[in-house]
């Protein structure tokens, strides 16, 4: 016998609104490009779920770092989501480059 569970996850977020679904069996998440976070990736939570979602702006000095912007400009360095019972954080790490010799 052969038992299929369809595991439907609905998801939102607490800043813009918008809402989805998934249908994965598995331990995941869902993200989205935020408009009310100025064209961040933001996670989006677990539908009933009470957080706040907000952008950190990167406070120390870019020089000639390659660093995540949002939508006006501002270098951001992360987004941070706050529950009751505790935090998780995404990271926005200014991107390597290098040269070679010429």
């Amino acid at each position: 016998m052969t038992v299929l569970i369809d595991s439907i996850h609905d998801w939102y977020c607490p800043n813009c609104g918008q809402r989805d679904q998934t249908r994965e069996t598995r331990p995941h998440s869902r993200f989205h490009i935020c408009p009310k976070l100025h064209g961040l990736t933001a996670p989006m939570l677990p539908a009933g779920t009470k957080a706040k979602v907000e952008a950190r702006e990167r406070e120390d000095y870019v020089g000639t770092d390659t660093v995540q912007t949002d939508d006006e400009g501002r270098p951001m360095m992360s987004v941070v989501t706050t529950r009751d019972d505790g935090q998780d954080v995404a990271v926005f790490a200014p991107l390597a480059t290098a040269r070679g010799a010429t």
